[in-house]
């Protein structure tokens, strides 16, 4: 039985990392949560948490899977780079920072660029393995209930200068108020607490604000998801769910983007006709992005991670000292040794 770790910073981690946690304990393995930043009570009944680095160094995971940039370096086991998001249009998405023996890349869109990292550095392996976060995204409920209006999800960014939430407040309560379509709205972890009272405060029949974490279930029941610049455009579309956005940075013929509020309404109607050119354009897309769609990205993870513990994988060089880099983590964690 090997014993592996998660560490993680921000609680939308969580469902990123679940179904790895069951890949994992289905092969009768163990798996342990290390939690930067995030209260023990986001986890669930028995996902156990390692408060201390010791309790870390005493567990010895033989690896560390991440779905963030930072790692520390003097936790045992080999450090897995997992990502926190889908889509390469983040800022830093190809940024190596010198922590990771192993990139499990989600497509030939972030596998491509990595393999020349590799190359270039020399101190990392690339395996493409697809999201672990996508599995359930792949396993649509067998049976799904009918809904009475056609439903919209909107999840906006929390930047302020990409967030469309505190433009379109008053459009979305207009058209929640009018009864034609059901709205859930679904805010990042680090959303303003300002812009989600002003959510909050129209809430009514036809619109909720969602405190689920997960998003997947959010989007097996949209219809049409309605974001700006937020990783949630690449999850709507491995979803066959058309997407509209406002004022995006990430623009496409995958999405419908508009630049004025009062366009919102007319870009929801036409995304939900499905225009044949716009769903082309996005399942073009998933091909680069994440051409596998079996639901099977987290067995394949550990397939690659076996791969380098059992010494398969051609031999790296050293990675760099990241000094400062591990510095910080040490005075994050209080811990001060170097063995």
């Amino acid at each position: 039985m090997r014993r592996f770790l998660f560490y993680i910073s921000q609680p939308y981690s969580i469902a990123i990392l679940r179904p790895l946690q069951e890949a994992i304990r289905a092969r009768g393995d163990e798996v342990c949560w290390f939690l930067e930043s995030v209260e023990p009570s986001a986890l669930g009944p028995g996902e156990k948490v390692l408060a201390t680095v010791a309790e870390v160094k005493e567990y010895s995971p033989a690896a560390v899977f991440v779905p963030g940039n930072w790692v520390p370096d003097f936790f045992p086991g080999v450090k897995v780079q997992i990502f926190h998001a889908c889509g390469v249009g983040k800022k830093g998405h190809f940024r190596i920072r010198g922590f990771f023996d192993l990139y499990c890349t989600h497509g030939p869109s972030t596998t491509e660029p990595f393999e020349e990292l590799a190359s270039e550095h020399e101190h990392f392996h690339v395996i493409e393995t697809g999201w672990p976060k996508n599995d359930p995204l792949f396993r649509r409920p067998a049976e799904e209930v009918a809904a009475v209006r056609p439903r919209v999800l909107y999840a906006p960014t929390f930047s302020p200068s990409l967030a469309s939430a505190p433009t379109l407040c008053d459009t979305v309560a207009r058209l929640s108020k009018s009864g034609a379509w059901d709205w859930t709205v679904k805010f990042h972890s680090k959303m303003s607490p300002e812009w989600e009272a002003q959510y909050l405060a129209i809430q009514g029949e036809h619109l909720h604000v969602s405190e689920e974490h997960d998003l997947v279930p959010l989007l097996h029941q949209a219809d049409v998801v309605v974001s700006d610049t937020s990783s949630v455009i690449y999850e709507a579309v491995l979803a066959d769910v058309p997407v509209v956005t406002f004022r995006t940075a990430w623009p496409g013929a995958h999405l419908l983007d508009i630049s004025e509020p009062e366009d919102l309404e007319g870009a929801i109607a036409a995304a939900l006709g499905r225009p044949e050119a716009l769903i082309q354009a996005a399942r073009d897309l998933v091909a680069e992005m994440h051409p596998n769609t079996d639901g099977r990205a987290s067995e394949r993870v550990l397939e690659a991670t076996d791969l380098l513990l059992a010494g398969e994988l051609p031999p790296l060089k050293p990675k760099p000292l990241n000094l400062w880099r591990r510095f910080r983590l040490r005075k994050l964690l209080g811990y001060y040794r170097f063995r």
